[in-house]
């Protein structure tokens, strides 16, 4: 009896080692088959992010889920145009501006590299980017329709803004120009052009006007004559920064920021914790001097008058190095600030302007066209509601500092929270979302054009007679 106890005793601890032996080879099989699995996606993400020269056309790529019901009276059909006029544009991304490498920016569908330590939404954004975010968004929008037929508005996803940059050196206006002489002789042919003249299409583009707007008669730096066309005159058009005078046909649309949530959870949480900031300096300014042009001299004495006051907070910029480069160090500055300068520099408009309302900041303006003339779809039409007009430029002797102190504090928690109610409202939404609970700057456009269209296509009581 015992010798066969034993018999299945010793039966029992060999099967046993048998076992351990081949769970010992099945997971050395995993774990093998696990990094040669992990070894290859870092690879792919690896040639698919960096790259050099040559960028993926990641507008393209969006998630899956299925988009929530549009639940306005619109609908937007986007051109497939020839790639050449947007996603052909992004393969020499290095040559894309003259001044910066553009190939970090242009991935992630415009959003540029992911700020892992400001959370998920998140992102390294470049200020001159909106036309890739705009194109990313309208594709994934729920108001989207693929039936020309139905559609009330048309969308030209002409990445116009960064073939300008990239043509700013080119001294032949033939050639400078040529690109958007061929997209708006394309444009022009099409069926769904010549049912109404063009007037429900419109283009977005996230530089200035004046980079559009060459004539001969006053020759530019870097422009084009791409608004002056008379084709184009009948569509829409978007740009961060709109001419104050002759775009008639030009709507300002805010520049883009860092901000990019999914979520509405994400945007009251970003609200609310802008809303508790201990705020303890009364102005900022955050920018770089600039010399040789009449129109800085009220940058100068801004930065000036910042500089020796004790309650005002600076952040220089210039060539180089700088912390101003850096999401995280501006983002800072103003949410420590209560007040923040905002003075034209090269043109009239910044971006700073809605890096600082993200933060919660008050802005403060030295001309009306840095926003009051620009973005009048996105802000409430008494500038005194969420900013401070000082007229610098006018009286030289205007101290900021004592004009600031003027406001009561009660007045300054109003205004701040005016600033922090629109946050969504100049936001560009994660272009991968479908249902993040607010109007975005996307929305807000859209819905804007479809009732500017709407009103110019409207019969008249003549063309009813």
């Amino acid at each position: 009896m015992k010798s066969i106890r034993k018999e299945e005793d010793e039966e029992y601890t060999l099967g046993k080692k048998l076992v351990v032996t081949t769970l010992k080879d099945i997971q050395l099989h995993l774990k093998v088959i696990i990094l040669i699995t992990t070894s290859f996606m870092v690879w792919f993400l690896f040639l698919l992010v960096f790259s050099p020269k040559r960028v993926s056309n990641s507008t393209r790529l969006f998630l899956s889920t299925p988009p929530i019901e549009c639940k306005d009276n619109f609908s937007v059909y986007i051109y497939n145009l020839p790639s050449k006029y947007n996603f052909d544009l992004l393969r020499d991304c290095t040559s894309l501006n003259i001044y910066t490498d553009m190939c970090p920016h242009v991935t992630n569908n415009g959003l540029g590299s992911p700020l892992p330590q400001m959370g998920s939404s998140w992102f390294t954004t470049h200020q001159l980017i909106a036309e890739l975010i705009f194109h990313a968004r309208i594709q994934n929008h729920p108001c989207r329709t693929n039936d020309a037929h139905k559609s009330t508005l048309f969308y030209v996803p002409f990445y116009g803004g960064l073939h300008a940059s990239s043509k700013f050196r080119e001294l032949n206006y033939t050639t400078r120009d040529a690109l958007a002489v061929q997209l708006v002789e394309y444009i022009h042919k099409q069926k769904w052009w010549k049912r109404n003249s063009g007037r429900d299409h419109f283009m977005a583009f996230g530089r200035t006007a004046w980079d559009f707007m060459r004539s001969d008669e006053v020759p530019d730096f870097g422009a084009n004559k791409l608004l002056n066309m008379s084709p184009v005159k009948n569509m829409s058009v978007l740009l961060v920064e709109r001419h104050p005078w002759e775009g008639h046909n030009q709507y300002g649309i805010p520049y883009p920021s860092y901000f990019h949530p999914s979520t509405s959870s994400e945007m009251v949480e970003w609200q609310n914790n802008m809303s508790y900031m201990d705020r303890i300096h009364l102005f900022s300014f955050v920018g770089a001097p600039r010399t040789g042009k009449k129109k800085v001299v009220t940058r100068d004495r801004v930065i000036k008058q910042c500089e020796e006051s004790s309650n005002c907070l600076i952040l220089k910029c210039g060539h180089g190095p700088s912390k101003c480069h850096n999401p995280i160090e501006v983002v800072k500055v103003m949410m420590r600030s209560n007040f923040c300068l905002q003075v034209l520099g090269d043109s009239y408009t910044r971006r700073s302007t809605f890096d600082s309302m993200l933060a919660g900041c008050i802005p403060v303006f030295f001309s009306n066209h840095t926003a009051y003339s620009q973005y009048q779809w996105f802000l409430p039409s008494d500038p005194t509601t969420y900013s401070v007009y000082i007229d610098l430029e006018r009286n030289h002797n205007i101290k900021i500092e004592e004009e600031l102190l003027k406001i009561p504090m009660d007045e300054v928690e109003r205004k701040r929270r005016t600033v922090i109610e629109l946050i969504p409202m100049f936001t560009y939404a994660h272009p991968n979302s479908t249902s993040y609970g607010f109007k975005d700057v996307v929305d807000v456009s859209l819905k804007s054009l479809s009732n500017h269209v709407s009103s110019l296509l409207r019969p008249t009581l003549l063309d009813l007679s």
